[in-house]
């Protein structure tokens, strides 16, 4: 069950208002008497919760009485305090992570051959993803079948997030698809094909028809291929993520004469 608790209240503060709404005005002693609070603890008690304004009080009488904040306006209070509580932390956390992405990316990077495997849809999609967003210079893209077994706006929509998130950073992208991949975006992603990245000098998008197979080079060192399923060859098994400057020359090399074959897209 809910509780007041849950919104930052002690188990004292919470007696305490409880009481209050039923008692209606009254003192420290009988509040203290009907909510089960220690007499040692109540004044302690009813500052707190006079801190959150959820009570008011009458300084003029004498005894001093108090009254409970009406419930709606009480939880609205508690809510707005929680509320600004989360986004101090989240200011806190995002300082946090600024600082330690400065401190680590100081780090020299171990410049040795890597790979690694995901496989299904979900999994290939959040590699490519990561990997994306890691890229530091520049990004070649090629892409030359829709996967049927992939909701192609939504994947499309986080691709094309990612690349305004690179060439934000001075990423250059080069993309290269097939006319049927084109065929196959949406028309939000062609808007914002059109709107958006076509602005760009440094973001390139050709057609040629003369290519097979899906990989990207990340910065020219790194190559994710994607696998194709063995027994349904319009379906993407999974991919493979291969840090290799060797071979990630090679494959730039095999690309671009078909980049130079292509032609610019237009929407």
């Amino acid at each position: 069950m809910a509780s007041l608790r849950d919104l930052g209240l002690s188990e004292y503060e919470a007696r305490a208002y409880r009481s209050l709404l039923t008692t209606g005005p009254t003192t420290a002693k009988e509040l203290s008497r009907a909510s089960d609070v220690p007499m040692g603890r109540i004044y302690d008690v009813l500052n707190s919760i006079e801190q959150y304004n959820l009570v008011r009080s009458q300084t003029a009488s004498r005894p001093k009485k108090y009254v409970a904040v009406e419930p709606s306006t009480a939880l609205d209070r508690l809510l707005d305090d929680k509320k600004r509580e989360l986004e101090e932390k989240a200011d806190q956390y995002e300082s946090i992570v600024d600082d330690l992405a400065d401190e680590l990316d100081a780090a020299e990077p171990v410049e040795e051959q890597f790979w690694t495997a995901a496989v299904g849809p979900d999994e290939t999609i959040d590699l490519l993803l990561e990997r994306l967003a890691a890229a530091d210079r520049d990004i070649v893209m090629v892409s030359a079948d829709p996967a049927p077994q992939w909701d192609m706006q939504t994947v499309s929509e986080d691709v094309n997030a990612q690349l305004e998130d690179a060439l934000d950073r001075g990423v250059s992208v080069d993309l290269l698809m097939t006319r049927d991949m084109v065929a196959s975006l949406s028309e939000d992603v062609g808007q914002r094909y059109r709107e958006t990245l076509q602005q760009r000098d440094d973001f390139n998008v050709r057609t040629n028809d003369d290519i097979t197979g899906s990989f990207n080079i990340i910065d020219g060192v790194e190559v994710c291929i994607q696998v194709p399923n063995p027994l349904s060859s319009g379906e993407a098994f999974g991919m493979i993520d291969l840090k290799d400057p060797e071979f990630a020359a090679n494959v730039h090399e095999e690309f671009v004469p078909r980049w130079e074959e292509a032609e610019p897209l237009e929407f």
